[in-house]
């Protein structure tokens, strides 16, 4: 099938999706990082006492986990004009893409938190910390180890899940493909190249994944 494809018709795309390729990378990195703040956010609302304060975090990373990313997608792209928010269609994207993954990073940073010894927490209460400085000296750094893994896997699919973003005509990875394959009538060459594209991300965040690994299991030199 390889040797079938057209591959000057594939080098003479190559541009595109060069810039397809790091739009995906730019959008990924944007929804990420807006993921990281709204997961550390409704993770500390969520282990609150107070049920006022629990309440709204629980329900959004129940709602978020229960509906799909592109029905989320579509109500944010269809649903904001409405309330008179006329926004790109990138901002949109990446909005989209850090409200799904956040509700995902919450949990993932609720699960770091409660691995820690509830002694050390007691004891760091004990000796007069306030609830801030116990997260910041006590918790946190401890509980970000276990993290980082679990964090670089959501990567990864935040990353696929960005190809949803070609539904509103966003110039990203995939919709490259699909020009590709609409102008030149060469769907196969399209969608290899797209999942060469995806490849070449899935590995590099694979690579981060093992190398962090590598790192934390080596033993301490004395």
């Amino acid at each position: 099938m390889l040797l079938s494809l057209n591959f000057r018709v594939i080098g003479e795309t190559l541009p595109a999706f060069w810039a397809g390729f790091v739009s995906t990378l730019s959008i990924s990195l944007a929804g990420f990082a807006g993921a990281l703040v709204i997961g550390i956010v409704a993770c500390a609302m969520s282990i609150q006492r107070s049920r006022i304060v629990r309440a709204p975090a629980v329900a959004y990373v129940d709602v978020i986990r229960a509906t799909p990313l592109l029905a989320q997608l579509y109500f944010l792209y269809f649903g904001l004009p409405i309330f008179g928010l006329n926004m790109p269609e990138v901002m949109i994207g990446i909005i989209a893409l850090s409200i799904n993954s956040g509700a995902y990073v919450s949990e993932i940073v609720r699960s770091g938190i409660m691995s820690i010894p509830r002694g050390q927490v007691e004891a760091s209460a004990a000796s007069g910390m306030t609830y801030w400085q116990q997260m910041r000296l006590i918790v946190l750094p401890q509980a970000l180890r276990p993290m980082v893994s679990p964090l670089i896997g959501q990567g990864i699919v935040l990353v696929k899940d960005s190809s949803l973003l070609s539904l509103i005509s966003v110039l990203e990875l995939t919709r490259a493909g699909q020009t590709l394959a609409v102008d030149r009538f060469m769907p196969v060459e399209g969608l290899v190249t797209t999942a060469v594209g995806y490849l070449l991300m899935y590995y590099g965040l694979k690579l981060m994944a093992a190398a962090w690994m590598r790192v934390n299991r080596a033993p301490a030199r004395h």
